[in-house]
C-alpha cells in the first residue's frame, strides 16, 4: 500500500469518526446543538430537501438527524410528492443546527415553518402530501453540489419563473415529473431571456403582464399557434441534448419541456405588455403590431378568438 493510500483512508477514516462523535452528541442531547459543517440552503429549497442533504452530508439516516435535533418526525413521505412542515420550534431547532439565523432560513426556505404552534407544544415536523401544481423541480445539480460539500448533487426547490433556469450552468427542471435536470446549452436564447427577465421584474406592472403572458403564450403553444415553427425546433434541440425526455413515463416531452420551449417568448410578450404605451387613440392592432415585431415576427392575424388580441381589447383597456 502507497503513502497516497494510507493518507487517503486516515482522512476517511477521520472524517467518518467525526460525523459518528457529532451524531453521538445530538443523539445524548434533547435539543439542537450547532452543526460542524454549514450547509448553505438554495433559494427556494424545499425543506425535505434540504434537510435531506443535511443527512447526506452527515452521513445518517432522515429519523436520526431530525431526533438527534429534538425534532418529532409525523407521517410519512418523499419528494416531490410531499413535502416536510415544520412548526416554529422544530424550525428554530433546524436553524441552530444550520448555523443560520431563522429568518435568513425560512428566506431560502419558502416552506418552513406552515404549521401552526399550540401553546406548549414541541418541536414537531409533518410530511404534507402536495398537489401536483405544488411539487418542486429538480435544482440544478451543480449549484447542488457547490452547497452540500460535495455529499450530493440532488435538490429539489419550488421554482418560480424567474428562476426556471441555471444560465450559469446551463441546466433547468420545468416540470415536476423530471428526474433529471435538462441540459439548455443547445439553446442559448434561454439564457438570454433569464437575464432579461430579470431586468423584467424590476417593472412595477411585471407580476401581471407575466401572468398575462404566459397565459396567451400556453394557449399559443397548446393550439399551435404563431410561433409553433419556432418552438419546434426548439423542443427537437433540447431532445437532442436530453435523451432522457423521451423515457420520462407516460406525460410526452412536448409537455414537460413547455414552460422551457415558450420561456423567451413569454418573457418578450411580458416585456411588451408590460410596456405599452397608454395612448388615448392607440388600438389593439397598433399594439399587436408592435408586439410582433418584440416577438420577432412578420404580423400576428387579425383573429378575434386571439387570446392576446382578447387581453388587448377586453381586459387592457
Amino acid at each position: 500500500m502507497s503513502r497516497a493510500d494510507v493518507t487517503t483512508r486516515a482522512t476517511a477514516g477521520a472524517d467518518a469518526a467525526r460525523r459518528i462523535v457529532v451524531a453521538g452528541a445530538w443523539l445524548r442531547t434533547g435539543s439542537a446543538a450547532p452543526g460542524v459543517l454549514r450547509v448553505r440552503p438554495l433559494a427556494g429549497e424545499a425543506t425535505a430537501s434540504y434537510i435531506q442533504r443535511l443527512v447526506d452530508v452527515y452521513q445518517l439516516t432522515f429519523p436520526q438527524l431530525l431526533h438527534g435535533v429534538g425534532i418529532d418526525l409525523h407521517g410519512h413521505g418523499a419528494l416531490p410528492a410531499a413535502e416536510l412542515h415544520l412548526n416554529h420550534a422544530a424550525a428554530q431547532h433546524l436553524a441552530v443546527l444550520a448555523r443560520t439565523p431563522l429568518p435568513h432560513l425560512t428566506h431560502a426556505l419558502p416552506h418552513l415553518a406552515l404549521l401552526g404552534d399550540a401553546h406548549g407544544t414541541g418541536a414537531a415536523a409533518r410530511w404534507t402530501r402536495l398537489k401536483t401544481e405544488q411539487q418542486p423541480v429538480r435544482a440544478c445539480t451543480l449549484c447542488t453540489r457547490h452547497r452540500s460539500h460535495d455529499a450530493t448533487n440532488t435538490a429539489w426547490v419550488h421554482a418560480t419563473p424567474h428562476r426556471l433556469m441555471c444560465p450559469r450552468h446551463h441546466q433547468a427542471a420545468p416540470d415536476p415529473r423530471l428526474t433529471s435536470t435538462v441540459r439548455t446549452w443547445a439553446a442559448p436564447e434561454l439564457a438570454t431571456a433569464h437575464h432579461t427577465h430579470q431586468r423584467l421584474l424590476r417593472h412595477p406592472r411585471a407580476a401581471t403582464a407575466w401572468t398575462a403572458a404566459r397565459a396567451i403564450t400556453t394557449r399559443w403553444y397548446d393550439h399551435q399557434q404563431h410561433l409553433t415553427h419556432r418552438w419546434r425546433m426548439r423542443l427537437n434541440q433540447l431532445c437532442a441534448t436530453n435523451p432522457h425526455l423521451t423515457t420520462a413515463g407516460s406525460a410526452s416531452p412536448a409537455l414537460l419541456t413547455r414552460d422551457l420551449v415558450i420561456y423567451p417568448e413569454t418573457v418578450a410578450l411580458a416585456g411588451a405588455l408590460a410596456t405599452l404605451p397608454n395612448r388615448p387613440h392607440s388600438t389593439a392592432n397598433d399594439a399587436l403590431t408592435l408586439i410582433a415585431c418584440r416577438l420577432g415576427l412578420t404580423r400576428l392575424p387579425p383573429n378575434a378568438n386571439d387570446p392576446l388580441r382578447v387581453f388587448l381589447t377586453h381586459t387592457r383597456h
